[in-house]
């Protein structure tokens, strides 16, 4: 079940042709997000192994803690105590800080890209009325000028 829930996860996040540029890369940011943190989870229960004042022993706390890391929580119940295992730390944190902002950018584009096409269509229609009011405003000068010049030809 979850091999396929992840496969429509990636496929949803990264699949569609038609989608821009910023949210393709947030996508692949969250992918590898992903990764990073359950294979960095892994990474540092194997670097803590064994050394004494490990509290990462076991793969779910290592998963919590790299939730914690990838997030910038960080409370401090879970952490690294040797250099691979704040190595490891860092690589989470740098990959999480960069796919949270990326995904930031992406939702601030969609919201000015929105903002935009707003803006372009009030434009339009600003600019189609002031085209039909100047249309109606000759027509009306026209039939002026016929009536002006048909009451001269009377008398």
């Amino acid at each position: 079940m979850l091999p396929g829930f992840l496969a429509r996860a990636v496929e949803l996040l990264l699949g569609r042709e038609g989608r821009s540029l910023h949210v393709k890369a947030a996508g692949w940011a969250t992918a590898v997000l992903a990764v990073v943190m359950l294979i960095g989870s892994w990474a540092v229960v194997d670097a803590e192994q064994g050394t004494p004042r490990a509290n990462l022993r076991t793969y779910p706390q290592a998963l919590w803690w790299s939730i914690e890391t990838a997030t910038t929580v960080g409370y401090g119940d879970f952490y690294p105590v040797t250099l691979g295992g704040r190595i490891i730390g860092a690589v989470v944190m740098v990959v999480g800080i960069t796919t949270y902002g990326m995904v930031t950018a992406a939702l601030a584009t969609w919201f000015v890209g929105r903002e935009q096409q707003r803006r372009h269509h009030l434009a339009r229609a600003a600019r189609d009325l002031s085209e039909e009011t100047a249309h109606a405003l000759h027509e009306r000068f026209d039939r002026l000028e016929r009536m002006v010049a048909g009451k001269a030809e009377d008398r």
